[in-house]
């Protein structure tokens, strides 16, 4: 299907590259339908594109990325919720707050959002059991990220164009424990 969005043109996505989110996103609970966009950049950040609201895109990236010892417990409800019959089979990905000063972005690590990769269905978690920012200082960690992955990009030079992502080929990288 095409998908017309604000920030990124028209874009085609597949019935793979779907994103069902049920609850909604904490204060969206109308936009229900989404994909992940990667805007052919190299900053890492990913977003996630409401398919019903052109105008509604959350830039969001992994925690391992600026946050190695991140860990997302979930309930068995929520297990259930996300129709995960493995811990392993969720990616986990911090919603960010990005304001104009660059260096003042934040990432959310108290209310994540899992995805159930095999059945693409999510759910923005608000961890009980830990005492996780909603505005979490990310920026000098990002930015020494994104010199490596430029570095590493140069030796693989391709052209990078917007598209959607296959669910299926999300990173499974930040550990997801039962509580």
């Amino acid at each position: 299907m095409v998908v017309q969005t604000g920030r990124f043109g028209q874009i085609e996505v597949s019935t793979e590259e779907l994103i069902s989110v049920p609850s909604g996103i904490l204060g969206f609970p109308d936009d229900q339908n989404f994909c992940l966009v990667d805007p052919g950049d190299d900053t890492l950040i990913l977003w996630l594109q409401s398919l019903s609201n052109p105008h509604l895109a959350f830039p969001v990236l992994e925690p391992k990325i600026f946050k190695s010892n991140y860990v997302v417990r979930l309930s068995a409800a929520e297990l259930r919720e996300l129709r995960l019959s493995s811990i392993n089979e969720a990616s986990v990905f911090t919603i960010l707050t990005i304001p104009s000063n660059l260096q003042e972005m934040t990432a959310n690590l108290k209310a994540p959002l899992v995805i159930n990769i095999r059945d693409k269905i999510a759910k923005q978690v608000v961890l009980q059991e830990n005492d996780q920012p909603i505005k979490h200082p990310m920026f000098k960690e990002l930015r020494s990220q994104i010199v490596a992955f430029r570095g590493a990009a140069k030796e693989s030079e391709k052209n990078a164009e917007k598209a959607a992502l296959s669910v299926s080929s999300l990173p499974l990288t930040t550990r997801v424990e039962l509580i």
